[in-house]
């Protein structure tokens, strides 16, 4: 039975990929930072299914705490080490540069020395990122495109994604960057723009909400569904040997085009609904990414199997089942509508 740590397990992809492994019989340790409220709402259902037969054990620990890393390292001794764990908000890293760029890259850091010291054989998997190409032209990029990053987020994740190669070259280590384009699923965090535009929709559709405000909608993005770039991750770590990797759907949309499938599936049109505002746009705008995923088809077998129109039914469906019961709660005066243009 193999044994994994994943930081950032509460995130988006922290839920897909543990409950990939825990389905495939490993034994998932994952890393939980302490707060004043508990943040484990994505993996609840994982945690009641799995943490009583000691499959799934969580620890507090803190990405910033370079001894807390290492120590859980020595204790849990895992097979493969997960790396998720990040400020992940473009936006939100050009208002606390400073955090993004410390958890980004002091976690990483800490993470590869302790596997460098470890007496046993550990697999290591970078979570890199398509914002660390800059979207100056519309080329389509892979493993060896240049790096341009355009925010403090990128310029973090180009530091541990160049970290992670020069410990592989450097002390013979199994360490993999997965560079992954946009994915997306209904544990998408509700600041992301995909997930903003369901979750409103989810809203409009029960009379809860009236209007959406968004900035740039012309900015396109390859998006995928968050579970098929998990399964990628894990088919990375086990290759014969470790590379660097891109997964991406090959298909690049406007966030306008986003918006008009998303909408025209509940028959509306999102120019009754939307309204634009200065304070969503980025200092410095990414505008354009495609992705080239042939080196993980063609060497990993991998692909994505959910396409964009599945994926916006997908979000639609479980955000609409959620503003369904918070229109009950809100009737009942449980629940207050406090999010934008609610009255």
């Amino acid at each position: 039975m193999k044994t994994a740590l994943i930081t950032g397990i509460t995130g988006q992809d922290g839920y897909y990929l543990s409950r990939f492994l825990l389905e495939k019989g490993y034994v998932v340790h994952g890393t939980v930072r302490r707060a004043s409220l508990i943040n484990t709402y994505r993996i609840d259902d994982l945690i009641a299914k799995y943490e009583n037969s000691g499959q799934l054990i969580l620890h507090y620990s803190d990405l910033l705490d370079s001894s807390s890393i290492s120590s859980l390292i020595q204790s849990t001794k895992p097979d493969e080490v997960y790396n998720l764990g990040a400020q992940s908000h473009v936006a939100v890293s050009f208002q606390n540069p400073m955090y993004t760029t410390q958890a980004g890259n002091v976690g990483t850091l800490s993470l590869l020395d302790a596997i460098k010291h470890s007496d046993t054989e550990i697999k290591f998997y970078q979570a890199s990122s398509s914002e660390m190409f800059g979207g100056e032209s519309q080329e389509t990029l892979n493993e060896n495109s240049i790096l341009d990053p355009k925010s403090p987020y990128a310029a973090s994740k180009v530091f541990s994604h160049n970290l992670t190669k020069i410990y592989r070259e450097s002390y013979d280590l199994f360490c993999v960057n997965g560079i992954l384009f946009n994915h997306e699923s209904p544990h998408r965090g509700e600041t992301f723009v995909t997930r903003k535009i369901t979750r409103a929709l989810g809203r409009i559709s029960h009379g809860i909400q009236k209007k959406l405000t968004l900035g740039n909608i012309e900015a396109k993005r390859d998006w995928g569904f968050a579970g098929d770039y998990t399964r990628g991750m894990w088919m990375m770590m086990q290759y014969e040997k470790p590379e660097d990797w891109v997964l991406a759907t090959g298909k690049s949309y406007s966030v306008k085009e986003f918006l008009e499938k998303a909408f025209s599936k509940l028959e509306l049109d999102y120019e009754d609904y939307t309204l634009f505002s200065e304070k969503y746009y980025r200092p410095l705008e990414v505008n354009y990414l495609l992705g080239d995923s042939s080196k993980a088809q063609n060497k990993l077998g991998w692909k994505p199997e959910v396409d964009i129109n599945q994926l916006i039914d997908m979000m639609l469906e479980y955000d609409i089942n959620l503003a369904e019961k918070e229109k009950v709660l809100i009737e009942n005066g449980l629940l207050r509508p406090t999010w934008e243009h609610s009255e």
